[in-house]
């Protein structure tokens, strides 16, 4: 607790998601911290709201920032601020003329700066998800769990040098994708930090979510509700953890 509200900034919009529960279920756990302030946009358009805000989170799909947007995430990262990026947030998407989702190269420099760019996913089916870093603060007492209700196992282009805390193991081809094939049993980051200049960013790829009208204009009723792993105790509480991480509380920080 201090004397002087702590500010923040959340961008949650896009596609193919349920964005409208990520906004609501996070609001609500951003809310148990009671010296927050905290600004909702649906894009980056809104990054002027960086300038008073300790930590930015995001929860998108198929949102970029343009360059000059880019630039000043850039900035605001190396002054010290922290960025909390929710599963699509590293997805950029696009049907080729097949109907095959591929992941189109980014130009504007995002998906460097963050470290990652989504480009498959196998078919969803539960997967284990392993601590690759024993000593991280952000997961004191947490053990190796299976996701299941219908979470994402990201297959991932990194860039740059990250820190993994959490991986899982690729679970067969992608299909659907451009980019099938993918070596059975790699590992892919679950969760990991990446530094930038005195800031840092906290990438946590789970949090899928999709109702039955999330995929408009494609599919006008989606049959199958994916809940993700909202419905599991450890992403909670790491999700949890990350909100206070970001807001800077001591005992998270390495």
């Amino acid at each position: 607790m201090t004397d002087k509200a702590i500010r923040a900034h959340f961008i949650a919009g896009g596609q193919y998601h349920d964005i409208d529960y990520a906004r609501r279920t996070i609001l609500d756990l951003l809310s148990e911290h009671e010296d927050l302030r905290v600004s909702v946009a649906p894009d980056y358009s809104s990054l002027h709201c960086l300038a008073d805000s300790a930590f930015l989170v995001t929860y998108t799909c198929n949102v970029l920032p343009k360059t000059s947007e880019v630039a000043a995430l850039k900035r605001f990262l190396e002054g010290g601020g922290r960025w909390l990026a929710l599963h699509g947030t590293n997805s950029i998407l696009a049907q080729n003329e097949k109907g095959r989702w591929y992941a189109p190269e980014d130009d504007t420099g995002f998906v460097e700066l963050l470290g990652s760019q989504f480009a498959a996913h196998p078919p969803i089916a539960p997967y284990e998800v392993k601590r690759s870093d024993q000593d991280d603060p952000l997961l004191k007492g947490v053990s190796n769990f299976v996701v299941e209700g219908g979470d994402e196992l990201y297959y991932m282009r990194l860039f740059g040098e990250i820190d993994v805390l959490l991986e899982a193991q690729a679970q067969g081809p992608a299909k659907g994708f451009v980019e099938r094939d993918w070596p059975e049993g790699e590992a892919h980051p679950v969760l990991y930090r990446k530094r930038v200049g005195k800031g840092e960013i906290l990438y946590f790829t789970l949090g899928h979510r999709r109702g039955h009208y999330d995929m408009a204009p494609l599919i006008d009723y989606y049959p199958h509700q994916e809940l993700g792993a909202w419905e599991i105790d450890p992403y909670i509480e790491i999700l949890k953890r990350g909100l206070s991480w970001a807001k800077g509380a001591p005992s998270l920080q390495v």
